[in-house]
Order: structure tokens, then sequence, then C-alpha cells
């Protein structure tokens, strides 16, 4: 068991594009609390449904967070698998038990506890990290970070 370990296993799932602090903040904490973690990744279809636009490739979003995880030397207890809804695994998985989010996606870690309820499934517990802030104290976002660099900096040379 890690030391800081309270669940056996949790799980994190987002988009992860651009992967900023706010993302690596998420990643960190399930680390942190989990024996092992299944980290999903969105694929690009399902980031297709979701109608967001100019997301790095579903295959660079993976080899960001795998980045992560090796340098946090947290390998061997991490598995990453594709997240096409917004369930992911965690209406078949009765082994997980705690779920890590932000204020953004904490409605849908309740819908999920909801779905896991009628299936006979335990609720995870819901771990809900504070939203990362930039300088000017406004949440870091891909998002954001994506319109930043359509934008580019402008600068009279």
């Amino acid at each position: 068991m890690t030391p800081l370990a309270r669940f056996r296993k949790v799980v994190v799932g987002g988009t992860f594009d651009r992967l900023h602090l706010g993302h690596q903040r998420l990643l960190s904490v399930a680390l942190e609390l989990g024996d092992r973690v299944v980290i999903g990744v969105t694929t690009d279809s399902f980031v297709r449904e979701e109608g967001k636009k100019g997301v790095e490739p579903f295959e660079e979003r993976v080899r960001a967070v795998r980045r992560f995880v090796e340098e946090k030397g947290a390998s061997d207890r991490v598995e990453i698998v594709p997240l096409e809804d917004r369930y992911g695994t965690t209406l078949e998985d009765d082994e997980m038990d705690a779920i890590v989010v932000s204020p953004e996606t904490e409605p849908v870690a309740l819908e999920i506890n909801e779905l896991r309820r009628k299936r006979g499934f335990p609720p995870l517990s819901i771990v809900v990290i504070p939203f990362v802030l930039d300088g000017d104290g406004r949440k870091i976002s891909s998002s954001r970070l994506r319109g930043e660099v359509d934008e580019g900096p402008c600068r009279d040379d």
C-alpha cells in the first residue's frame, strides 16, 4: 500500500487536453489516494460528440498523461483507459471505491453514484478538488489555453 493511500481503487477521468496544472492536481490527488488508479481519457469521437474544437488527438493526450504518471513513479499501479462516455468503467467495476473530480464534474460523479446504486454497486467516495487559479484569479482551463494558443500573443515589433 502506498503511504498516503486511503482507497483501494480510485478513478479519475477527463479530456486532459494540453495537460495543465489543474489536470496535474487532479491526477496527483488520485495517485496519492489510491493503491490503484484508473485514468480515463476521452476518445476523439467522444470529444467530437461533446462539441469541443481544437483538442489534441487522443494518443497525444494519453502520452502526456502517461509521461506525468511516469514522472510520479506510479506507472505500475495506473491503468489508462479510453473514455467513450461520461461513465467509463465506473458502472461495471465494483472494485472502485473513490472518484476524483473538479467542481465542474462533480454532478457527473453524483449521477454515477445513483446509477451504481441502481446496479447494486456501492457508491464511490467523491473527492472534489478545487480549481487551480492563474495569477489573475481565473480558472486554468484547456479551453482558455486553446483560445490563447489560437490567438497567440500580440506583439508590435
